[in-house]
């Protein structure tokens, strides 16, 4: 989910709580705090800790609230996830570092070293597009193997590589889409969910279409899936969640702006993205 902020830049903690609840109410059945979409970069470590609070109070067991706590250096995400798990949230995201540049083996070592640090359930995220390093399907399915490692957001755009931990990894593990043009195809294949940033406006028909994939019902899935594709574009016009935070603004629900570096789009880009909104059904419900 993203991170709303106040007018003078702040995080605004009651809209994070209103939104949390608006988007368990429109399809998703969890939230991801302070994540990609959320502008992790900019926030404080007492701004992360703050939010993960916030938003378990206001959820209770509506909905699985997970936290991201991962970094490029393993010793700041252990410390995070060891203060989130203290916050009640009820899962832990981990990115692969990012900048450093580590081998497979620093990578195994950076997950295992968090999952010693807490009992609650992990899941990591490989997005190279972000971190410039590929977590391989070797390296996650040796990973499958610690059990409170819960599965793994996969944002390679590797099908193959998905299918290959989707199939060879532990009982029990999971693998949700991190990309939402992948989301269809991986379900499709055997994956559990997606954690996306469409469904912030389309929730309800994200859910319906991983439902229809999950159950073999794959031409009515795709017909979904086609038909959200112009809004996946458009929401990756420029990097995300510039044109989320943008469109949700001018539907009626107030988010904020952006912390720099991130800024907002320019009139023609802004103009783009809200022609395609308009063109969707929205799930999420607006003021307006």
């Amino acid at each position: 989910m993203v991170t709303p902020f106040t007018e003078d830049g702040g995080v605004d903690y009651a809209g994070a709580q209103r939104l949390a609840l608006a988007l368990l109410e429109s399809g998703s059945n969890g939230l991801i705090v302070a994540g990609t979409t959320g502008e992790a970069p900019t926030l404080s470590h007492g701004e992360k800790l703050s939010l993960f609070d916030a938003i378990k109070q206001a959820v209770g067991d509506r909905g699985a609230v997970i936290a991201n706590t991962g970094t490029h250096s393993t010793r700041a995400s252990v410390d995070l996830t060891r203060e989130a798990e203290g916050t009640g949230v009820d899962g832990i995201l981990a990115v692969t570092p990012y900048y450093n540049k580590p081998t497979q083996e620093g990578l195994f070592r950076h997950f295992e070293a968090i999952a010693a640090a807490t009992r609650l359930p992990i899941i990591m995220y490989n997005v190279p597009s972000r971190t410039s390093i590929n977590m391989t399907a070797d390296t996650a399915i040796r990973l499958s193997q610690i059990e409170n490692i819960a599965g793994t957001k996969e944002a390679s755009g590797d099908l193959d590589q998905i299918r290959r931990i989707i199939t060879e990894s532990a009982d029990g593990f999971l693998v949700w889409s991190g990309a939402d043009e992948d989301t269809f195809a991986i379900v499709a294949a055997g994956g559990y969910g997606a954690v996306g940033v469409i469904s912030h406006l389309v929730g309800q028909q994200v859910s319906s279409m991983i439902e229809l994939a999950s159950t073999d019902k794959t031409d009515e899935a795709r017909a979904i899936h086609d038909r959200l594709v112009p809004l996946i574009k458009a929401l990756f016009t420029v990097s995300n969640p510039i044109p989320l935070k943008y469109a949700m603004n001018q539907i009626g629900f107030p988010v904020g702006g952006l912390r720099l570096p991130l800024c907002e789009p320019d009139d023609e880009i802004g103009a783009e993205i809200m022609a395609e909104v308009r063109r969707q059904t929205i799930d999420l419900a607006v003021a307006v």
